[in-house]
């Protein structure tokens, strides 16, 4: 066989394990990034006031979420999600956005976290055999591949859900996190997550 006909073949090898290896560090990157998410809700229930958890939010009374209901309603949509998506996972018990305590909330946000990011891993895998191969986010609304944008989707949800949080404590004359900036100090979130890795 003519040596040079093996040149393309070797590049071509060369450059599919180099982008093998680069999506998979993309992939542990978005892992980390929603472990590192819930690290953010963890600080927020861990730095807020106890007398912020059902404050009612300004205007017209029981028009809107507590900060209770808001962190009620993330683990909640995050258990949908493994419904729909991940039958195969087992799922914690549901919180009653009226009741909660918020020792319940932090250990269900730890569970249902736990959850997501097993499904997460699945479906961000690439594998012929994985087990996650849709995102359904409602009954009501078009199902998507599982992959990239099933983790923004999720990440976005809830940080447009801590901002509610922030800002409704902040209303209510309960400042959180006003000592330091927690939830954008990444690297003490990858950290407090227990990863050897950096934000990367």
């Amino acid at each position: 066989m003519n040596p040079q006909m093996k040149s393309p073949n070797k590049k071509t090898s060369s450059a599919a394990l180099e982008s093998h290896a680069a999506l998979g560090e993309i992939r542990d990157s978005l892992l980390e990034t929603y472990a590192a998410n819930d690290a953010m809700n963890q600080l927020i229930l861990l730095s807020l006031d106890a007398r912020a958890w059902r404050a009612q939010p300004p205007g017209e009374k029981r028009s809107g979420r507590t900060i209770a209901a808001i962190f009620a309603h993330l683990h909640n949509v995050r258990l949908k999600w493994l419904r729909l998506s991940a039958p195969h996972l087992k799922r914690p018990r549901a919180l009653d956005p009226n009741r909660c305590t918020m020792k319940q909330t932090i250990a269900a946000h730890n569970k249902s976290a736990a959850q997501c990011l097993r499904m997460l891993s699945d479906a961000l895998s690439g594998a012929p055999n994985r087990r996650v191969k849709k995102f359904s986010r409602d009954g009501w609304m078009p199902t998507w591949p599982a992959g990239g944008t099933m983790f923004a989707y999720m990440f976005a949800h809830e940080a447009h859900h801590r901002g509610q949080i922030l800002m409704l404590a902040h209303q209510a004359g309960y400042r959180v996190l006003d000592k330091t900036p927690g939830i954008w100090q990444w690297e003490k979130l990858w950290k407090r997550t227990g990863l050897s890795t950096h934000p990367r």
